[in-house]
């Protein structure tokens, strides 16, 4: 079993999901007292949080750059960045490390391709589903049409994000606004549903959306625990 590298706390909510998934899988493949061999990081979200918000992204590379080295040297075999947003700078941790980053895109991109869909719906932060880094690499690396909600929408998906979920808070009007806007994307020819932040998946389920949804947090865990006992 190689060892995992779980680079997380962004937000912390979603990493403790991290962490059961991974356990719960290696646990489900091997049996017995089982468990996941991995290291975990968590940061501070609110030092993060600041950085995105002021635009220094070139920080915050560097930052979870040096984070990332730590998990290296701590014995990480392979390393899981526990969030879509900061993907953004995931190039500079791959070259801050000798080894495998397992991008989050990537891995969603294909089970999506697995499962024949060419139009995906995308809710994530603003950053997620405004910038390129993301919707581009669907786009250009896996040929994915990506479909994302009007404006109005996109705040309302990114305000419950940093207001709600990022600090536990799971609210009953919050997951009815996320239906009626994956309704909408479903109308507008989306033929699956990404959740593109790894704490949606605390909201919103499949029995949510009409159309199929892509845990983006599950998949990623999913493939770090298959890379692990290869």
């Amino acid at each position: 079993m190689k060892r995992i590298g779980l680079l997380g706390g962004m937000s912390w909510e979603s990493t403790i999901e991290y962490y059961r998934i991974v356990n719960e899988l290696v646990a489900e493949r091997l049996g017995g007292l089982h468990s996941a061999d991995c290291v975990v990081r968590s940061v501070d979200f609110a030092e993060i949080e600041a950085l995105q918000r002021e635009d220094r992204w070139s920080e915050a590379g560097e930052r979870l750059a040096r984070e990332a080295q730590h998990l290296e040297a701590a014995g990480a075999e392979l390393l899981v960045l526990c969030t879509n947003t900061m993907h953004k700078i995931a190039a500079e941790i791959e070259l801050a490390i000798s080894i495998p980053f397992v991008h989050i895109a990537d891995t969603t991109a294909a089970a999506v391709r697995a499962d024949g869909l060419e139009r995906v719906g995308l809710l994530a932060t603003a950053y997620t589903m405004e910038q390129d880094f993301y919707t581009g690499r669907l786009r250009t690396d896996h040929g994915l049409e990506v479909i994302t909600p009007h404006a109005d929408d996109r705040k309302i998906v990114h305000d419950v994000i940093y207001d709600e979920l990022c600090r536990g808070v799971v609210s009953d009007l919050s997951r009815e606004k996320y239906r009626r806007i994956m309704a909408d994307l479903a109308d507008r020819g989306a033929q699956g549903i990404l959740l593109g932040c790894t704490e949606i998946d605390l909201l919103v389920s499949a029995e949510d959306a009409p159309v199929p949804i892509y845990d983006t947090t599950r998949l990623h865990a999913q493939r770090a625990v298959e890379l692990s006992l290869t």
